[in-house]
This record gives C-alpha cells, structure tokens and sequence, in this order.
C-alpha cells in the first residue's frame, strides 16, 4: 500500500468514530468556572469602588463624588452577569438578599424630600434615618447608633422589624448615598445628591457629613466582605463548587433552573413587566441612578453565558469550555439552535433599551403612563424573555430532566392582582 493510500485509509477510519459524548462534569466545571470569575470581578470591581468611596470621604469634591459614581457603575456590570447563579443554588440565593436587594426604603438610611412620607403600616421606620440619629428605639429596644459600623448595619439595621424594604446594605443602599433620591419621576433625571454632602464643616450640607461618610464607608467595607464570601464559594474547594458539582443531573437542573427563573419570573416579570403596568419608576432595579438599563441588559447576558459556556472577564480575557449547548446540541440540534436564536434575540432587544437609553430616553422614562414608543421597547424584551424560557423549557425536555418550576410573576401570570 503507498503512503497516499495509508494516508487516505487513517483519514477515513478518523472520521468514521463516533462523537465524544458531551461530559455532563465538564459542563458543571465550565458553569462553576463562570460563577468564580464573576464573582471574582465583581470582587475586584467593589474594591475599586471601595477606594473611591474612601477618596471621596476623605477629600469629598465634584470630581471625588462622579469618580464614586463611575465606580458603581462599573461595579454592576459583571455582578449583573452572575445574578444567574441565584436561582437553582440555594447557598447563592441565601447570600444575594444581603448584596442586591431592592427596593428600598431610603428613608431608613438618610433624609429624604418631603413628599416621600414618614412611617407607614407597613414599616414603621421608612423615615428613621439612621445617620441623623444617634441613637432611637427598634423594635421596643434601645440602640446605640452613634459609631456607624458595618457590625449596626449588618446586625441590627438591615431588614429591622423583619421588613424587607429596610434595605441597609449592599449596592442599592450605596447608589443611593451617592446618588440620592430621583425626585424627577417619570421626567429625565437621575439622582442628584450634592458633593457637599460629604462636605466637612461649614460646607456640609443636610447635616451630619461625617456620619453620612461613616455609613457611605460601613456600607463599603460590608459588600466587599460579602463578594469575598460568595467568590470563595465558588473557587477550588467552595461549597457553592461542590453542591453543583456532586451530581451532575442535579448541578444541571440547577443550571437551567437559574436561566429560567432569571428570565421568565424575575426579568421579564417583576423587574420589566410590573414596571410598565404600575408606570411606576420606583419599579426601577437601579432607580436612583437610572442605570437599570444596563442591569436588565447584563442579566439577560449572564443568561447567555450560562448557556453557550463563555464570559468575558473585566481584564478581556475568556472564561470558556463544554457548555449546555454543547450538551442540548447533541440530544437535539433544532432545540439548541433554537434557543440560541431565542438568546441572541433577547440581546438584541435588552441592547435597544440599552442604546435608547444611553442616547437620553431614559427607562424611567419608557415606563411612564402613554408613553407608547417606550412601552414597544420594554415589551419587546419581556416577550424575548418569555419565548426565550419556552425554548428553554424545551431543553430541560430534551434532556430528560425532571420539569423545572420557573418563579413565576403575578405581572405575567394574572396580571389584574398587580392592582389589587
């Protein structure tokens, strides 16, 4: 035989073997793999953050208070993108309420306009302001509040009297010390807290600066503590690692169930739909500082890359390996090529809120009563996201997976309790 045929004859037997079979371990390794870089920068971006947070308490000015900003802004962009790891991992779930829960009473950390009201039924302390006040009762008890330290917001302030809305910690209640309260409604206009507000001496403006730089610093110091927890979680030897990785239908389930939940129920319904029936901008995740159109629109890509097994790090660099499409691909080609067109079609409506917005037509102001243009560009997401779940309901089917429980939303489901 000559060497062309040998040559012929080894290229033939090649391609006659049967494809590997996609390795269900190596998926939940890409998955988990995903998570730590995540989580790591959003580490890494709240330690930045962190530094200008203590540069402008240190030396408060204009360009101190907008670099603070910038650092918050930048922060959310890769802790959006692992909001998929809530859902379908209890010990991620358990953790999330103490870094991104919202909304917020607001009250209960600083001043606040007239107009917001005092204590409600609902909360006695909406209006409490801790920074102002060194000391007050809590539930019937006395507390010393006159050193603010992340131990008083962490033990005693967050979610006080067991109220949800007394939001003290994590990124909301720093946006909202830096920003401060959006009294423009439904019109253009973030937040717009003055610098000298963390002014010293006579410059101070709406009393206790130093105070109000002690909580801004407390608040710091707490979501940093929190990111090292849940990046630690997910690294080598991390229980949130290992609680995916022992069994591998299991750690799928969880997969698909996080890509669900995040885009049916919480996404497309409370944190999208509701907004535009309530036409309320208080419904908005990043209300003070107008920027929830680049929150919707990196959840919907921590989606994605979930499902295709990639993420691009802060530093450029790919986080990548066999995925859920690798592992849909191969039960189903048509399922996964579908739900893959259902994800790049969801970004590609989350990108026209995203571009609307950053030319000046603000999410706040696509949600208001009769606003028809920006009512098209928020349901066109929610009905991306909604046959998005369909498809991926589709490869929980395909892969022979128990049927998963999406959360669902009232907003979607029987949208006439919204009003009730």
């Amino acid at each position: 035989m000559t060497r062309t045929l040998l040559a012929a004859f080894a290229t033939t037997a090649l391609t006659a073997l049967p494809a590997l079979a996609v390795d269900k371990s190596a998926v939940l390794t890409t998955y988990a793999d995903i998570a730590e870089a995540g989580y790591g920068d959003s580490l890494a971006t709240a330690k930045a953050l962190q530094d200008a947070l203590k540069a402008l308490a240190e030396t408060p000015s204009p360009e101190a208070l907008q670099a603070a900003k910038t650092a918050w802004l930048h922060a959310r962009v890769p802790y959006q993108q692992t909001e998929v790891f809530r859902f379908g991992n209890p010990i991620v779930d358990d953790w999330e309420g103490r870094v991104n829960a919202w909304p917020l009473d607001e009250g209960l950390i600083d001043y606040v306009d007239i107009s917001y009201g005092g204590a409600t039924d609902e909360n006695e302390y909406a209006a409490l302001n801790v920074i102002a006040n060194p000391a007050f009762k809590l539930s019937g008890a006395d507390v010393d509040a006159s050193t603010i330290t992340p131990a008083l917001i962490a033990e005693t302030l967050n979610e006080a009297d067991a109220v949800e809305s007394n939001v003290a910690r994590g990124y909301h209640a720093i946006e909202f010390l830096l920003w401060g309260q959006d009294l423009n409604g439904t019109a253009p206009g973030a937040g717009n807290r003055p610098w000298t507000d963390y002014a010293q001496g006579d410059a101070c403006t709406n009393g206790n600066c130093d105070r109000r730089a002690a909580y801004l610093l407390a608040a710091g110091a707490l979501l940093v503590g929190d990111l090292e927890e849940i990046a630690a979680a997910w690294g080598k030897d991390g229980a949130a690692r290992a609680a995916v990785m022992a069994d591998a239908d299991a750690g799928i389930n969880a997969m698909l169930t996080g890509m669900g939940s995040l885009s049916y129920g919480e996404l497309a319904g409370e944190r999208m739909k509701l907004g535009v029936l309530l036409n309320d901008p208080e419904e908005e995740q990043d209300c003070f500082s107008d920027n929830t159109h680049n929150s919707h629109f990196y959840d919907g890509m921590g989606i994605r890359n979930v499902y295709t097994g990639q993420y691009v790090r802060i530093d450029g660099s790919l986080v990548s390996g066999p995925s859920l499409s690798d592992l849909v691909a191969e039960k189903d080609a048509a399922v996964d090529s579908g739900l893959s067109a259902s994800l790049n079609d969801t970004m590609l409506k989350l990108g026209r809120i995203k571009t609307a917005a950053e030319a000046g037509f603000t999410y706040d102001q696509m949600i208001a009563r009769g606003n028809a243009a920006g009512e098209a560009l928020v349901l066109g997401a929610v009905d991306a996201l909604v046959a998005q779940t369909r498809d991926i309901e589709r490869a929980v089917s395909v892969l022979g997976l128990d049927r998963i429980a999406f959360e669902g939303s009232d907003s979607l489901d029987n949208p006439g309790a919204v009003f009730k």
